[in-house]
């Protein structure tokens, strides 16, 4: 019995620190693990606008393979106004971005970029006209 007893408590110590892991992480406000987490400081975020910067950069590199965004020309980043992330393989970012025509007209994009920091790696996976498309003055 005695020896029952002690083989399990490695057991019981794992289970109560998964537990406290696992509440933990979906505790911080982000919801469900895997889940979509809001971004609060968004203007104030370097790394967030850092990133949109890079989506725009890569979308005015690449914009023929980023389907309607590319109808609009080049563009020049303004700022990310709303953002979201969510842990994958990586942290896949949710961008709402404002971007500016060359004919100086503002508009509203959705990009959708993931970032593996672990292999110094960032990759645009969508760039599109936000459903709002014009941003009022």
């Amino acid at each position: 019995m005695a020896r029952l007893v002690k083989s399990s408590a490695p057991l019981f110590v794992f289970l109560v620190l998964y537990t406290l892991l696992v509440s933990g992480v979906s505790g911080n406000g982000g919801g469900m693990v895997g889940g979509r987490a809001k971004v609060s400081d968004v203007k104030t975020n370097k790394e967030i606008q850092e990133l949109g910067r890079f989506s725009v950069k890569e979308f005015n590199n690449h914009r023929s393979t980023y389907g309607k965004g590319g109808e609009v020309g080049e563009l020049m980043f303004s700022e990310v106004v709303e953002a979201q992330t969510q842990v994958v393989s990586g942290v896949k970012y949710y961008l709402k971005i404002e971007a500016t025509t060359q004919s100086e007209e503002k508009l509203m994009f959705d990009s959708v970029l993931v970032v593996k920091p672990w292999l110094r790696s960032k990759e645009l996976l969508a760039f599109e006209p936000s459903i709002g498309l014009r941003v009022r003055k």
